[in-house]
C-alpha cells in the first residue's frame, strides 16, 4: 500500500512537471527541428500579428493566427525540412509592390520608402507628401491595382515582397499567380485591429522587415505618448457622429468596435450610437435614414468623412446632401467638421488625430490638423 502511494505521488509529480515545462514552452508554430527558439516580440496592443524569434536572426512571422511567413537574415540558408504552410521571406527584402495603402505612412515613419518600388496607388491618389515626391520623381512606380497589377513591370525589377490588403481575397487569383511568379505575398490585417494602437503597432512588424526596428520603437512610442496625454482628460461625455453620405444617399458609419469611435471615446467623447450587430466583420455599415436621424439628430458633433468622396468646402455643400440635416442639434449649433483627405492614409497620426477629437470637444478649433469647421 505504501509502494502504492509513492508511486502515485511521483506520477502526479511527473504529471505537474511535464505541465509546468508545456506552460514554459514558447506557443510557437513548429517550422523547423533546426530552429532554435529564442524569444517572442512583446506586442502591446496588436493582436493581428505576432513574431517568435529564433537563433541566428530567423523571425517566425504568424498573421491572423494561421498565416505564418520565416524571415531568414541575408546570407543564412533556409532550412530544408520547413513546414509546407510557411512562406519564405529573405532578406534583404526589396522592390516592394505595396497595395495596403495604409501601411504606407509606416515605411515614411521608419524612413524606408528606399524599400519601396511599387504602388497599387497613382500619384494622384496618395496625399503624403513625401510618397507624392517620391512618385513624381519616379523613385516609386505605378504598378497597377491591387486587382490587376502590372506583372511584367514587378517581374522585370525583381520584387521581392507584395504586400496586401485583405482585399485581395476578393481577387484570390491575383495572389496566387504572384506566389506563381515567386513573389511571396504579405496581408496587411491592421485595419481588423480594435484598437488604435494596435493598428498602430504593426510599424513593428514593418521595422522587422526592413530592418529599422530602432526606428519603429521610435515612432511607436513618440505616437502613444500622444495617446497617453489624452487619455488623462475629463470625459466629456458629448455624443459624436462620424459619418459619410454615399452618391445614392446611403449614409454609412463605422461600428462601435472599430478603431475610430474608440479614438472618439479616448478624446473622451461618446460615439453616437451602438450596434445590436457587433458579430459583423466589416468595420463599417450602412445605416437607413430613419435609423440614422434618429440616432444622430441630437449629437453634440457632426464629423463628416471626406476621404470617399472629397472634402467639403462649406456646410452649405454638406446641406444639400441632405436637408434633413438642418434639423441635427450640431448643425444648428454650429458644431460641424469634415475631415482631411488624407486621414485614412496617415496610420502613424492616430494620436494627433485623437487629440484633434479632443480639441473640437474642448471647443479649441485653432490648430487642428486632421479635421476643420465647416462654415
Amino acid at each position: 500500500m505504501k509502494k502504492r502511494i509513492i508511486f502515485l505521488l511521483c506520477g502526479m509529480a511527473l504529471a505537474w512537471n511535464l505541465m509546468a515545462c508545456q506552460n514554459q514552452q514558447p506557443k510557437t508554430h513548429d517550422v523547423s527541428d533546426y530552429l532554435v527558439y529564442s524569444h517572442s516580440m512583446d506586442l502591446h496592443y496588436a493582436r493581428e500579428f505576432s513574431v517568435d524569434y529564433y537563433e541566428g536572426g530567423y523571425a517566425l512571422i504568424t498573421l491572423a493566427g494561421s498565416e505564418h511567413y520565416l524571415l531568414v537574415p541575408e546570407a543564412l540558408e533556409v532550412p530544408e525540412d520547413l513546414k509546407e504552410d510557411v512562406t519564405v521571406l529573405e532578406q534583404p527584402l526589396k522592390n516592394l509592390y505595396l497595395a495596403a495603402s495604409a501601411a504606407m505612412d509606416m515605411f515614411v515613419a521608419l524612413d524606408a520608402l528606399p524599400w519601396i518600388r511599387f504602388s497599387a496607388l497613382k500619384t494622384e491618389g496618395w496625399y503624403i507628401p513625401e510618397v507624392r515626391e517620391a512618385m513624381e520623381a519616379g523613385a516609386i512606380l505605378y504598378a497597377g491595382k491591387y486587382a490587376a497589377p502590372d506583372y511584367e513591370r514587378i517581374l522585370a525589377e525583381d520584387c521581392r515582397l507584395a504586400v496586401e490588403n485583405t482585399m485581395i481575397y476578393h481577387t484570390p487569383q491575383v495572389k496566387e499567380q504572384l506566389e506563381r511568379f515567386g513573389i511571396p505575398v504579405l496581408v496587411d490585417y491592421s485595419s481588423y485591429e480594435k484598437e488604435p494602437l494596435g493598428r498602430m503597432e504593426w510599424v513593428r512588424l514593418y521595422g522587422l522587415l526592413t530592418g529599422r526596428q530602432a526606428q519603429a520603437e521610435a515612432a511607436f512610442e513618440a505616437e502613444k505618448a500622444v495617446f497617453e496625454a489624452v487619455k488623462g482628460e475629463d470625459f466629456t461625455g458629448k455624443r459624436v457622429a462620424f459619418f459619410y453620405i454615399t452618391s445614392n444617399g446611403e449614409i454609412h458609419v463605422r461600428r462601435p468596435s472599430d478603431y475610430l469611435p474608440k479614438m472618439i471615446e479616448l478624446a473622451g467623447g461618446c460615439y453616437f450610437f451602438q450596434d445590436p450587430d457587433e458579430a459583423g466583420g466589416s468595420s463599417t455599415m450602412t445605416m437607413q435614414w430613419e435609423e440614422f436621424y434618429a440616432a444622430a439628430k441630437d449629437a453634440d458633433y457632426l464629423i463628416y468623412n471626406s476621404t470617399v468622396d472629397g472634402e467639403m468646402n462649406s456646410l452649405d455643400e454638406l446641406l444639400a446632401k441632405s436637408g434633413l440635416l438642418k434639423n441635427f442639434k450640431a448643425v444648428q449649433e454650429g458644431n460641424v467638421f469634415c475631415t482631411s483627405r488624407n486621414l485614412y492614409q496617415s496610420t502613424m497620426s492616430l494620436g494627433t488625430i485623437t487629440y484633434d477629437i479632443h480639441e473640437m470637444l474642448a471647443g479649441r478649433e485653432e490648430n487642428l490638423t486632421y479635421l476643420y469647421k465647416l462654415e
